[in-house]
C-alpha cells in the first residue's frame, strides 16, 4: 500500500469521524435545549434496560446449580425488573429520584476526587483533580439544594453536555489525525505519489 493510498484512506475516515462529531455535537445542543425531555427519555431507556437485565437474571437463576445461587439470582432479577417497571410506569417520578441520586453521587465523587488530588499532589496536573472535586461538589450541592425542581434540568442538561463534549472531542481528534496525514504527504512528496 502506497503512502498516498494510506493518507487518502486516513483522510477519508477522519472526514467521516468529523461528520459524526458534528452530528453528535448538534444532538448534544438539542438535548441541552430540551432537558426534561432528555431526562425522561434517559429514564425510560434505563427503565427498560433494567427490565431486560431483570429478565436475564431470572433466566440465569433457573439455570443455577444450588438453591442459594438460585434465590440470590432470582431476588436480584426481581429487584432489577421491579425497579425498571416502576421507572417505566412513572418516568417523571423516576427523573426526580434519579436526580436526587445524581446529586448525592456528585458529592461523594467530589470527596474521592479531593482525596486523589492530595494523594498525587506533587505530580503535575494534581490541580485538575482538585478542580474536578470543587466543581462536582458545587454541582452536587446545587442539585440537592434545588431538588425536586432541579429534576427539570439536571439529568437532561448533563446528558446533553456529555454528548456535546463527546462530539467536540471527536472533531478535535479527527481533525488532528487528518492534519497528521497531510503532514505525512508533505514530508514524503515522492512517496505520496506512489
Amino acid at each position: 500500500m502506497s503512502v498516498q493510498t494510506l493518507t487518502q484512506d486516513v483522510k477519508k475516515r477522519s472526514g467521516w469521524s468529523i461528520f459524526m462529531g458534528v452530528l453528535s455535537a448538534a444532538l448534544g445542543v438539542f438535548l441541552i435545549a430540551y432537558p426534561l425531555a432528555t431526562a425522561t427519555l434517559t429514564t425510560v431507556l434505563l427503565a427498560w434496560t433494567l427490565v431486560l437485565v431483570g429478565i436475564a437474571r431470572i433466566v440465569f437463576a433457573l439455570h443455577s446449580q444450588t438453591p442459594g445461587n438460585f434465590f440470590l439470582k432470582l431476588l436480584s432479577g426481581l429487584l432489577y425488573g421491579i425497579t425498571g417497571l416502576v421507572l417505566a410506569i412513572a418516568p417523571l417520578d423516576g427523573v426526580a429520584a434519579l436526580t436526587a441520586v445524581l446529586g448525592g453521587l456528585l458529592v461523594v465523587q467530589a470527596g474521592l476526587a479531593t482525596a486523589t488530588a492530595f494523594q498525587i499532589r506533587p505530580a503535575q496536573g494534581w490541580g485538575w483533580y482538585l478542580f474536578d472535586a470543587v466543581s462536582s461538589l458545587a454541582l452536587g450541592i446545587l442539585i440537592i439544594y434545588q431538588w425536586p425542581s432541579s429534576s427539570l434540568w439536571a439529568i437532561g442538561t448533563l446528558v446533553g453536555v456529555a454528548v456535546l463534549m463527546g462530539g467536540i472531542s471527536r472533531i478535535a481528534v479527527a481533525a488532528k489525525i487528518r492534519s497528521g496525514a497531510g503532514s505525512v504527504e508533505r514530508a514524503f512528496p515522492r512517496a505520496a505519489q506512489g
